[in-house]
């Protein structure tokens, strides 16, 4: 879990993944993600990276756009972990 924390250490990746949890479709464009950051697309797309890496999201390649998701397992253990953090009793 270090490596998942580590990776939501980054404001810019914390926001990436909130854009992709909060798409009713559960999945969302690179191209729709690009134009909320004052970022360039390759440096979106290392956040991206890096957040795939961690095992938060994972990805799709249709045509010349990949689409992101996030991982529900991943969201489970961390929503489970910061559960126990602040005093529930849910197993980990």
């Amino acid at each position: 879990m270090a490596t998942v924390f580590k990776a939501l250490g980054d404001p810019v990746r914390l926001r990436l993944l909130f854009l992709i949890a909060s798409r009713p479709s559960g999945e969302v464009c690179v191209c729709e993600l690009t134009p909320a950051f004052n970022l360039s697309q390759p440096t979106i797309s290392h956040h991206l990276k890096l957040l795939r890496q961690a095992g938060l999201v994972d990805s799709e390649r249709r045509g010349t756009w990949v689409y992101y998701r996030v991982r529900p397992e991943t969201a489970n253990r961390m929503s489970a972990l910061l559960a126990g953090v602040s005093g529930e009793r849910t197993p980990v």
